[in-house]
């Protein structure tokens, strides 16, 4: 089992920005993907963002394109979330997860909260 472990949340104002930080430990994979899902009260869990490796392949769901930019280091099986031009409806849980490639998300760190107030 992958352990994973956010950081970086907290309360800022809309229009600004945050950074999230995930690291992983635990078994090693060759490809693998680490990717950003977040949870508001009432509403399903929504994918953010996702980076697989080898290759550095990112995706973004449609309510943060242009917004959030997801990067990491697969020496170092960390991944950041740089979100920019925050809204309040960007406030939620925020949870780091693994997929082994090809699969599906097994692995999820406990979150991060992220409050956007108006």
């Amino acid at each position: 089992q992958v352990q994973l472990v956010e950081s970086g949340g907290g309360l800022v104002q809309a229009g600004d920005s945050l950074r999230l930080s995930c690291a992983a430990s635990g078994p090693t994979f060759n490809t693998y993907t680490l990717g950003w899902f977040r949870r508001t009260p009432g509403k399903d869990r929504e994918y953010v963002a996702s980076i697989r490796w080898p290759g550095d392949i990112t995706g973004y769901g449609d309510s943060v394109k242009g917004r959030f930019t997801i990067s990491g280091d697969s020496a170092k099986n960390t991944v950041t979330l740089q979100m920019n031009s925050l809204k309040p409806d960007d406030t939620a849980i925020y949870y780091c997860a693994f997929r082994r490639d090809p699969g599906v998300f097994t692995d999820w760190g406990q979150g991060t909260q992220v409050t956007v107030s108006s």
